[in-house]
Order: structure tokens, then C-alpha cells, then sequence
């Protein structure tokens, strides 16, 4: 499968809801959106169903993502479902973390690869105040669990905002040292109604690894042997773990883009910044073919996103889309 740019595109992310038990600031209001009726999202019979026809025209790779993915009854039972899926070679799940002590090993006993968890502070009074929830998240807590789990490579996702979180950024760094974690800072998307964190808020990454660096010289590294994402490594002399960057405000990697989204309500986004979207969830309930819908997506897929303009396709907030 490519592009009209000749990007091959093997990834998909599924957006199994829009809900989350989290109101991040750079990603939900606090007041929340208002919700996808239940008839309107994807069954996952339906969503596998669309898996089953996309994965003979080379779709490879699948993330679990929400909202909150694990706060959807039986994900487990998506998994296992994804799985027996001919010609799907990774499954990996989005997640806030929350849930991943008590869910880690039924995961893994169904199929689930590894974990991208989201973590904005290690201290739990800010992880309050960041996710304007109350839910005793803690990273180091979870993290174990999935890698008891065998969930890996583990990845952890940190967004970075100025005078909120970036004072941690060496305590994140200094993870990786003893545990073989792949800590990934991302610089803040002021996306839709969330523009009370602005440029001013935003770090750049090459002021995050300078910031790593008092902790020791960074070397270069490939990163994680699997990911499908654009970051780019680093280790610290002798950790277990890297440091990953990505970078959509201050170096853009469209051109390297090899992903479309599934979002929960089942429209294919081709563009996590951009207006286009081919329904697939109607045809689908009519017994349509979708290959030619997916083909024709790819075929408009556009050559980069518009963010740094401030247009995000009529998106109100990233929880939308599973990021």
C-alpha cells in the first residue's frame, strides 16, 4: 500500500472510544466532549472486520488507542480477536497507564505485543493537576507491570510544557538508566479548543536533550528493535533504556509518514492534522467492499500536516483521534 507520494503505509491506529478517565490539558477539555452515541461506534466485530480487509492490501501493524483505550469493557477480547488476523505482525496499545497493573498479563495472554504509556509527571500531586484527575497513577507501577507482563519494548510518552512539567525532564531521562525503557519526549500540539497552552508552552526538543545531557553524554542510538513512530534515539553511557525525541512543531516528519487512523465512530483519517476522511463504518454495515474506499483514501492522502498554520482539521481536541 502507498501513498500518492509513494509512502508505504502498513500502520494503522484503531481508536476504540472517544472516553477517557483522564481531562489532560493538551488534550481534553475538562468538561469533556460531547460523547459518540453507543449504535455510532465500531463493534469490535466490525472493527475487525475492516483489519480483515485492509491486511491483504499489506496493512501490517496495529496500535490500540482511545481516548482511553482500556476503559472500553473486554479489550482483551479485541486483542485476542486482532490477533488471528492473517498477516498482522504487530498489535501495540496507547494507554494512560491507569489500568495496566490489573490488565498487563490478560493483555499479553491475548496477543498484545507492547505499551506506549503516557506519563506527564512522577509526582502524583502534578499528575493531578496535568490530568485533572484524582486516579493514583504511577509510572514506575505500571511500567513493571507490563514488562512483568513481557509487554515490550515499553515505551514511555511525555509531553513536554513549559513551566508545568519541563523541570522533570531529567527524572524522566534518569529512568532510563536502570530500566530498559524508552522514554519519548514530544513537543506540545496546541490542537482545537485547547489553546490555553500556546507556543509559549511548547519545549523544543533540542532544549529537551540539552537539559538530558547534565546527566551525561548522549551517543545516537536505533531505539526500540520494534516501533513504527518517528522518534529519534539516544542513550545515556551505559543505560538500559534510550531517550527518544519527536518533534511536530519544530521539525516536521510527514515525509516519513506510514499511518492512517481508524477513529472510534469508524472514519479512515488519513492525516492526524488534516480534513481528510473517508467513511468506512457505513459501507461496512451495507456489506461493501472497502478495499477501493481504503485505495482511494491513500490516493488524497496529503503530503503534510497544517499544525504550524494552527488548522487541524476540525479537530476539538487530540482525544479525538487517539493522538
Amino acid at each position: 500500500m502507498q501513498d500518492q507520494f509513494g509512502r508505504g503505509i502498513e500502520y494503522l491506529r484503531i481508536s476504540v472510544t472517544d472516553r477517557c478517565n483522564f481531562r489532560c490539558q493538551y488534550c481534553m477539555p475538562l468538561e469533556g466532549l460531547p460523547w459518540l452515541p453507543k449504535d455510532e461506534i465500531l463493534r469490535y466485530e466490525e472493527i475487525v472486520a475492516i483489519v480483515q480487509q485492509l491486511a491483504p492490501l499489506g496493512l501490517r501493524r496495529l496500535r490500540i488507542t482511545g481516548g482511553e483505550p482500556t476503559i472500553r469493557p473486554a479489550l482483551a477480547t479485541l486483542v485476542g480477536m486482532l490477533r488471528a488476523v492473517d498477516g498482522i505482525e504487530d498489535i501495540a496499545l496507547s494507554t494512560n497507564g491507569v489500568k495496566l497493573p490489573a490488565m498487563a498479563e490478560e493483555l499479553a495472554a491475548a496477543g498484545l505485543d507492547r505499551v506506549n504509556i503516557s506519563a506527564d509527571s512522577l509526582r502524583p500531586d502534578r499528575v493531578a493537576a496535568i490530568a485533572r484527575r484524582s486516579l493514583d497513577f504511577d509510572l514506575v507501577r505500571a511500567a513493571t507491570a507490563a514488562q512483568d507482563a513481557g509487554l515490550g519494548p515499553i515505551k514511555i510518552n511525555v509531553v513536554v510544557m513549559r513551566g508545568i512539567n519541563d523541570d522533570e525532564i531529567a527524572d524522566f531521562a534518569a529512568l532510563t538508566v536502570d530500566h530498559p525503557w524508552h522514554v519519548r519526549f514530544i513537543e506540545l500540539m496546541p490542537v482545537g479548543e485547547l489553546r490555553d497552552l500556546t507556543w509559549e508552552h511548547v519545549v523544543p526538543s533540542a532544549e529537551v536533550l540539552d537539559r538530558v545531557r547534565a546527566l551525561g553524554a548522549l551517543a545516537p542510538d536505533a531505539g526500540p528493535a520494534r516501533g513504527n513512530g518517528p522518534a529519534v534515539y539516544h542513550r545515556l553511557p551505559g543505560a538500559a533504556g534510550t531517550i527518544g525525541v519527536i518533534t511536530p512543531m519544530t521539525h516536521t516528519y510527514c515525509a516519513q509518514c506510514n499511518r492512517v487512523r481508524l477513529t472510534a465512530d469508524g472514519r479512515l483519517r488519513t492525516c492526524l492534522f488534516g480534513d481528510h476522511e473517508v467513511a468506512l463504518r457505513d459501507a461496512l454495515r451495507r456489506g461493501e467492499p472497502l478495499a477501493p474506499l481504503f485505495t482511494k483514501a491513500l490516493a488524497e492522502k496529503p503530503k503534510e500536516h497544517a499544525l504550524l498554520q494552527m488548522q487541524v482539521g476540525g479537530l476539538r481536541a487530540l482525544s479525538q483521534v487517539g493522538g
